[in-house]
């Protein structure tokens, strides 16, 4: 997977400035007032960095903006990168200053961050190792991603130890990223359990369970949904025993169709080719139990994902079929591309037979509807327990991660009644994203909180955003990982 920038962190020494090449970062207030670090910089560059504060230009700049000065006299660097930001900065501000950094350095050279005037220095190596991302597995030109980051601090230890955590999310992010641009004659069902297997090394228990399991589970909606393509289907469970032995874990359920060609309701071919995010929700699943493992988490998570590809092919569903899920209940499937929802009934009913969940979450690229809704600058968020669900949002405004509640109502469920069997796969135009939602409830037991993240709008994304460039965002990791830190962790 794509690996995290080296990050060194080494006591401050102010004489090892001046022979650093690549690049130096130094941070200044909006009064212009220099730290050590700083001072020792504009001396060097005979008083140009306390110019740049007297300056009109720097009045106008917001917080954690940066301005670029090139070749400057007196450093070997080739620029020194001056940020505007407030010693107590709040977090996201700290991040947004890592991310513009990351991005004026472009993957190239090394950087000297001189940190010691910021108060929390960990969230800005957080935002520039989140930032410091490119996909480029598939290019046969040498990567041009040379470099690392030396962070100069009073207390370099401190600072070590304090990154940790950020520095996990920012690795499940990166795995979560690189899963979703993956390409899908790469990322294969047989290949993504692969890779997933492979997380043992971290400490994760993980079972895969193949067709031939699935069948003997009854989980018929999921195989339906594979039938057609010659990739078999998986589902894959991922441990995490970080909490007190024998507390009731929590479950998290990820969405992994690897190409959604709509199946027998094929789509139209135009933007056909973005299909290989379709496994967004696992791929946010995966990053998050890799965080967990990478960071030591004091809590018990199970992550769960169904992995399927949905092909046309003569042994493909047919849109008016009936399927029996794993619960028993029967469905009419009126539309092949609704075929995540399918997915997921299953998969979630098993991880509450199985593990007795203390709460669930899915989350998948479930809807076009929820993009139509909230655009690309949320999720769709909804559940059937207020007090969990008000956890992840404030999980999710704490991380940046937008996240936005909708309803849920027996009007939209009325939507899904069949002539034929318990229930049809969609509901029809109106309100898409609600009666998928609605459809994934009827497979949630009395007394199980839960929350299902549409997550279509926000995992890969055509413009970069603060923390990711172009492509996919790793969305999910972070507020999970919160979530669970915070109401989850074992004292």
């Amino acid at each position: 997977m794509t690996e995290l920038t080296s990050m060194t962190f080494s006591e401050t020494d102010l004489d090892a400035i001046a022979a650093q090449t690549g690049r130096v970062a130094i941070f200044v207030d909006a009064k212009g007032k220099l730290d050590p670090g700083a001072r020792r910089v504009n001396k060097m560059m005979k008083g140009a960095i306390a110019r740049l504060a007297e300056s009109e230009r720097w009045n106008k700049m917001k917080e954690a903006d940066l301005i670029t000065l090139a070749y400057p006299q007196g450093l070997q660097a080739d620029a020194v990168d001056v940020v505007r930001i407030e010693r107590s900065a709040k977090a996201d501000v700290a991040r947004k200053a890592g991310a513009a950094l990351a991005k004026a350095r472009g993957g190239k050279g090394d950087v000297l961050m001189l940190a010691g005037p910021l108060r929390r220095a960990e969230d800005t190596v957080y935002g520039f190792a989140m930032r410091d991302y490119a996909f480029e597995v598939h290019k046969t030109a040498e990567s041009s991603r040379t470099g690392g980051v030396t962070v100069m601090t009073g207390k370099p230890d401190d600072l070590k130890l304090s990154a940790v955590a950020p520095l996990a999310v920012a690795e499940g992010a990166h795995m979560c990223r690189d899963l979703v641009n993956e390409p899908a004659n790469v990322l294969t069902t047989t290949n993504y359990a692969e890779r997933l297997k492979e997380m043992e090394n971290l400490g994760l228990k993980v079972e895969v369970l193949d067709e031939d399991a699935l069948a003997k589970l009854g989980m018929r909606t999921l195989l339906s949904v594979g039938q057609g393509s010659d990739s078999p289907s998986y589902v894959v469970a991922m441990h995490w025993n970080g909490g007190p032995e024998g507390e009731a874990p929590l479950a998290l359920v990820g969405k992994g169709v690897v190409f959604d060609t709509g199946g027998i309701s094929i789509k139209p071919a135009g933007g056909m080719e973005d299909m290989t995010m379709d496994m967004g929700g696992s791929a946010a699943v995966a990053g998050v139990m890799r965080t967990l493992a990478l960071r030591g988490a004091r809590a018990n998570v199970v992550g769960l994902v169904g992995l399927v590809e949905n092909m046309p092919s003569g042994n493909a569903t047919r849109p008016g079929d009936v399927i029996t899920s794993m619960k028993g209940d029967t469905v009419e499937v009126i539309n092949t591309d609704a075929e995540g929802r399918l997915v997921l009934c299953d998969v979630m009913w098993y991880a509450q037979e199985h593990y007795k969940p203390s709460a669930m979450i899915d989350l998948a690229t479930l809807t076009g509807a929820i993009i139509i809704g909230l655009g690309h600058e949320n999720a769709g968020v909804f559940s059937n327990d207020d007090d969990f669900c008000d956890g992840f949002l404030k999980a999710a405004k704490t991380e940046g991660e937008g996240a936005w509640r909708m309803p849920l109502g027996q009007a939209y469920d009325d939507q899904l009644k069949s002539r034929i069997a318990d229930m049809k796969n969609v509901g029809g135009r109106p309100a898409g994203s609600i009666t998928a939602a609605q459809f994934l409830q009827r497979f949630v037991k009395e007394g199980c909180p839960w929350i299902h993240l549409d997550i279509a709008g926000v995992a890969s994304v055509k413009s970069e955003t603060t923390l990711a460039p172009v492509g996919a965002t790793g969305w999910g990791v972070a507020a999970l990982n919160r979530l669970i830190a915070d109401r989850y962790e074992a004292e």
